[in-house]
């Protein structure tokens, strides 16, 4: 079984992520209520916060990739992004206003953005070249597991603590300090060559000009995908909308990583022998499925199928992305070249959140949802209009 050959570190980095994602999740399922129940932010400012935070993780990945690189070193940087996104979470239960949420929110986004880029290609480095999507498949398995056991935590402590949104929040501090401590103890990282990182200048021009053409397809491809959806906030938001009871919205994010969880690591390691092109296009039929059942919800239950088939939809999607990338992308700059696809696909995630905040203020949820069936199929248009290229099998790339 694939799952038994992968070596020690990618599990350890899984799990770094899988209690990492407890705390955020637990807090980021009751973050937009939050902020519209009891700080009294209008939806376009739930969709500013959300796409400022996540663009401001993918900027920040730019850099830590950059200079993981330029180290020659992967693990000092993505434990010291562990370790900030750590020390804002107390800064959310104590929050008293829109702007201290965001403060916080932008911290820890930062703490991803450092250790995200690294993370990623520290997987790529570790995995046997065959096994990479099984590899990313199975760290995106442990993640969202978290992200599944966040909110499953705050639905369990909203119902015993009486809906104390800011009581509840104070659990996530413990585990993330947790995958701070997994990842420093547990991770060890490769011996690399010394030509790979010593000496490099990173983001130089001469470094972007030696990430080939089919590495920048990926790129626009994830820049495209992004676009046609925007932050999970909005599915806990519908949730409410369509009159869940507060201490039940978190059941919304669970069923979505339940999803994610489930299918993320059969995805993966089916992504090492099935076309990219059939995967990208299941998905993005998964996401116009989910935004058109969104759209049209008027209860909670359609809301809750929404959720699981956007959770389909990227269990499909991202480890294949990050496999892309790694596939793509020189050894000595995959560091850099997963911060730059980050980047990109940051910039696109803050304008759909903005575009989709704008649209449910102005028209409702549904013109949201709308937009983003419309924008999903319109790329499955283009990916089925797209030359098809030979197809090869992967092999390890430029080390």
């Amino acid at each position: 079984m694939k799952v038994r050959a992968l070596p020690g570190g990618i599990w350890a980095l899984g799990l770094g992520s899988m209690f990492m994602d407890v705390s955020s999740e637990l807090i980021h399922s009751l973050l937009p209520v939050f902020l519209t129940g009891v700080l009294g932010a209008a939806m376009t400012t739930v969709g500013a916060i959300e796409g400022v935070a996540e663009a401001t993780a993918a900027i920040t990945k730019v850099f830590s990739g950059a200079l993981s690189d330029l180290l020659g070193r992967r693990k000092p940087v993505l434990v010291l992004g562990y370790a900030l996104a750590a020390f804002t979470k107390p800064v959310f239960p104590l929050a008293t206003s829109i702007a201290a949420v965001f403060g916080a929110r932008f911290v820890d986004r930062v703490g991803k953005g450092i250790r995200g880029a690294p993370r990623d290609a520290l997987v790529a480095e570790i995995a046997p070249a065959p096994l990479r999507g099984a590899a990313y498949g199975l760290r995106q398995a442990l993640d969202s597991i978290g992200a599944l056991i966040g909110p499953l935590v705050a639905v369990a402590a909203m119902a015993w603590l009486d809906d104390r949104i800011r009581s509840v929040m104070w659990i996530a501090v413990l585990p993330a300090f947790v995958a701070v401590a997994l990842l420093a103890v547990f991770v060890r990282e490769p011996e690399r060559q010394p030509e790979q990182g010593e000496g490099a200048v990173p983001l130089s021009l001469r470094d972007f000009a030696r990430l080939p053409a089919r590495y920048w397809l990926v790129v626009a491809l994830g820049a495209v995908f992004t676009l046609a959806r925007f932050s999970e906030a909005f599915l806990v938001l519908r949730a409410r909308d369509v009159g869940l009871a507060l201490g039940h919205v978190p059941l919304v994010m669970i069923a979505m990583n339940a999803a994610y969880s489930s299918l993320a690591y059969p995805s993966g390691a089916a992504a090492d022998r099935v076309s990219a092109r059939t995967l990208l296009l299941a998905g993005l039929a998964l996401l116009v499925g989910a935004d058109l059942v969104l759209a049209a919800a008027a209860s909670p239950m359609p809301v809750f199928g929404g959720a699981l088939l956007w959770g389909a939809h990227m269990a499909l999607t991202q480890g294949l992305l990050a496999k892309l990338v790694a596939d793509t992308a020189p050894g000595e700059l995959r560091g850099t070249a997963f911060g730059v696809f980050n980047l990109i696909s940051g910039g696109a995630l803050l304008l759909a959140s903005v575009i989709a905040g704008v649209l449910w203020s102005a028209f409702g949820a549904a013109a949201a949802f709308l937009a983003g069936a419309a924008f999903a199929a319109l790329a499955a248009l283009g990916l089925v209009a797209a030359p098809r290229r030979p197809q090869r099998r992967s092999r390890a790339v430029a080390r």
